[in-house]
């Protein structure tokens, strides 16, 4: 801004300050009148007092402009019709400023309501509060979900439940927790997650809720789908044979009784047809009891009885034990934990049966490879979970059949129970772990037991 006038009237006022400080000090070296000194020095005091008026007057609008963007008042307009043009120009470039203010403030109102919008219509309950549990937000979701209107505090939701509000305490960033609920006569199983953030040097917590029973219930429902499937599949192979071979006795014994013959007169021929019919009802009846002893095995498995297992000592012992079959089958395995000395808490005899089933299905993963390898990994993750693995170089998984082995009674075998690996996953969740599996058909398959 070009200042040149408010210039012209400092230089004119310091000008004549001067002039009345020189005729000033020259009255008094010259001993001049009392009333003349004393006109000139209310004179020079008058010329002070204006020309620090003048300087502090748009120091004054400045002061005033901080003020106002300090305490968040940006409404003020300052006047620009004063006689002195360069004050006005100072209002002018004042006021321009606080426009700019205006326009930016509107359009973080405008963002603020946008994404307030969108917290507020998404279809996640989410909710945020600070360190003393003050809620800041709480959008629509989650008001549906947990039944409130508006809370001012999270230990406000103890009316929904206790438990709810310690998880939401509790959790830390990146965690997660499933509660099970009954709120207004409906069971609800809510899926929490929460973050920690900060705010202004203010620390908040935000958490999502998510209603998970229709999920829940729907792949309850699909898996008892595929359970029945199974089951009618199995039990329909042993029982159609039966029911045909029994038919087939039936008939020969009545025509035996209709034509009033006696049982001895049976031909060697007949008495070994229904002979071979018996012993196939026998054998498919056993068949048929040894699944419903597989079926009763998923629903007995025993809890753990947890303890420190060296990993190293585990995984040869296991070798040793299937040492015959791993041969039989031209099968090298190695060994590889990585610390050494590393251990995990488990139920060692349980652990044992899961990878007495890994190993064997994995020294069975092989057609016509030449150079069959088993691999025995045992290593922490990188959020330092403890984890073995057992990896072949085999035929792999299709995607079909990938997506289907831990279902009970599915098998890709000629000849197994299809237990093994339903038995081994509830085995690693009562564990609190999990079982997992990746493969590449042609590559080979790797299953890994998560602690």
């Amino acid at each position: 801004m070009d200042f040149s006038n408010t210039r012209k009237a400092v230089l004119f006022r310091v000008a004549t300050l001067t002039g009345t400080i020189f005729l000033f000090s020259w009255l008094i070296f010259n001993n001049g009148y009392f009333v003349t000194e004393l006109v000139v020095f209310v004179l020079l005091g008058l010329q002070i007092i204006s020309l620090i008026k003048s300087l502090e007057r748009n120091n004054e609008e400045l002061i005033s402009f901080l003020d106002s963007i300090r305490h968040d008042d940006i409404s003020h307009n300052y006047k620009t019709d004063f006689k002195n043009e360069d004050t006005n120009r100072l209002n002018h470039e004042l006021n321009k400023a606080l426009r700019d203010l205006r326009e930016v403030r509107k359009e973080k109102e405008a963002d603020f309501q946008y994404l307030k919008n969108i917290v507020q219509h998404v279809g996640i309950g989410l909710i945020t509060f600070n360190r003393v549990g003050k809620v800041q937000i709480i959008n629509t979701a989650a008001k549906k979900l947990l039944r409130v209107n508006n809370i001012d505090n999270i230990k406000d939701l103890s009316s929904v439940s206790e438990n709810l509000v310690d998880i939401f305490i509790r959790l830390r960033t990146g965690g997660r927790d499933l509660i099970r609920l009954e709120i207004g006569g409906d069971i609800v199983q809510l899926a929490i997650y929460a973050i920690e953030l900060t705010l202004r040097g203010e620390e908040f917590k935000l958490v999502s809720v998510q209603n998970i029973q229709n999920e829940l219930e729907e792949k309850e429902m699909e898996a008892w789908q595929n359970l029945v499937r199974v089951l009618t599949h199995e039990i329909m192979n042993s029982v159609t044979p039966i029911s045909s071979l029994a038919n087939t006795v039936e008939d020969e014994l009545n025509h035996q009784l209709n034509n009033d013959q006696e049982v001895n007169h049976f031909s060697n021929e007949e008495i070994a047809d229904i002979h071979l019919a018996i012993q196939t009802i026998k054998k498919r009846s056993q068949g048929l009891i040894r699944f419903v002893q597989d079926f009763r095995n998923l629903t007995h498995i025993p809890k753990p009885k947890i303890g420190e297992v060296n990993v190293r000592e585990l995984l040869e012992e296991m070798l040793i034990l299937l040492k015959r079959e791993i041969e039989d089958n031209g099968v090298k395995a190695h060994i590889r934990v990585d610390p050494p000395s590393m251990t995990i808490n488990a139920d060692k005899d349980l652990i044992e049966q899961v990878l007495i089933n890994l190993i064997k299905n994995a020294t069975q993963a092989f057609d016509e490879q030449t150079n069959r390898l088993v691999e025995l990994n045992a290593y922490f993750d990188e959020k330092s979970r403890p984890v073995i693995s057992v990896k072949d170089n085999g035929n792999g998984i299709d995607d079909e059949a990938l997506e289907k082995i831990f279902i009970p009674f599915f098998t890709t075998k000629k000849s197994g129970s299809g237990i093994g690996l339903s038995l081994s996953r509830q085995i690693m969740r009562q564990h609190q772990g999990m079982l997992g599996v990746k493969s590449k058909m042609d590559e080979g398959t790797e299953f890994f037991l998560r602690f």
